[in-house]
């Protein structure tokens, strides 16, 4: 019996006895195409239904001498294929729900030529000239911009990054214009030629990107700057534990009379922002153990940041601690 079985444009002329079973024909269908005979289905006229393979001769499933069959069907690495893209999509999918509920914007891509990725980012750097070193203040600015944790949690569009004088907004340490239009941080100290602690700087900055997307200080906005201060501090532990240095020093940012330096592990850092919300650490019994000590640590970590935050909330003019208000554009 000669057969041409059609598969995507390919033809396969074929010599098969009439008294061999269907099985046998989908044997030799894969060796030449690649489909597994459980993913063939024959396309024919006068195609017997309800057959097996096993049990039914070419005669008898209705094929005959010199007939034209077009076979459809998917071959294994193309099943797993989209397997795997089911899986990448619906792992994807589960993501931007969780941040759906969590309120955060949607990741941006990493791919170079995204223009998502242009876009979100610092796209102009601007300190004050009518202060004193603005070089420095340039520096300081640049540094924060290029920051690899900033840039990590960078999913925001932010026009102008610039400076607040201290003596225009002596109360204020950071502010949000139009969602991202500027960020305004204050850099100095009130001796104008001294800078604060780059870190209490950029802590400000994570607070200020998260009025990007929420323009009052309410439960909303607090989980996503709790979200945005904890990836910051997981990506610089899991950069120091693959021992690469993530920020330089130098005698530009010397501390200057502002904030201490957090005195708890990053690791006890990072649970912390967990619990700002709302709620304190699984309790335990009144020992000196090391999980008490570690405990109590967690607790003084909890209690610094939620005080850090409040202090943040009262020296920021995008929104009051309880306003109702949309999002200022100066204060």
């Amino acid at each position: 019996m000669n057969l041409t079985v059609t598969f995507r444009g390919e033809s396969y002329p074929l010599e098969v006895p009439a008294d061999h079973n269907l099985a046998a024909l989908h044997e030799q269908l894969e060796a030449l195409t690649s489909v597994p005979p459980s993913l063939q289905k024959l396309l024919y006229k006068g195609k017997k239904p309800n057959i097996s393979p096993e049990e039914t001769t070419l005669e008898r499933a209705g094929l005959k001498d010199g007939m034209k069959v077009q076979l459809v069907g998917s071959r294994i690495d193309e099943i797993d294929g989209m397997k795997l893209a089911e899986n990448e999509k619906r792992k994807k999918e589960e993501i931007l729900a969780r941040r759906k509920v969590m309120n955060l914007p949607k990741p941006r891509s990493t791919g170079s030529s995204s223009g998502a990725a242009l876009s979100y980012r610092f796209h102009n750097l601007v300190p004050l000239a009518h202060l004193p070193r603005p070089d420095t203040a340039l520096s300081l600015l640049q540094r924060l911009s290029s920051d690899p944790a900033i840039q990590h949690v960078m999913q925001f569009a932010v026009g102008t990054l610039t400076e607040l004088a201290p003596h225009e907004h002596p109360n204020l340490l950071g502010l949000n214009v139009n969602r991202g239009e500027a960020i305004k941080l204050r850099l100095r100290t009130d001796s104008y030629d001294g800078f604060r602690l780059y870190s209490d700087i950029r802590r400000v900055l994570c607070h200020e990107l998260a009025h990007n997307v929420w323009g009052d200080h309410d439960n909303n906005f607090k989980a996503l700057n709790s979200q945005l201060n904890k990836d910051v501090v997981d990506f610089e532990r899991s950069q120091r534990e693959g021992a690469h240095t993530l920020l330089g020093t130098g005698p530009v940012y010397s501390p200057s009379g502002a904030s201490s330096p957090s005195l708890f592990a990053p690791e006890l850092e990072s649970e912390a922002q967990a619990y700002i919300l709302g709620g304190s650490p699984p309790s335990g019994p009144a020992s000196d153990t090391r999980e008490e000590r570690r405990r109590r640590a967690l607790e003084a970590a909890i209690s610094r940041l939620r005080k850090e935050e409040e202090e943040l909330e009262h020296s920021c003019g995008t929104a009051g601690p309880s306003s109702d208000a949309p999002t200022s554009n100066a204060s």
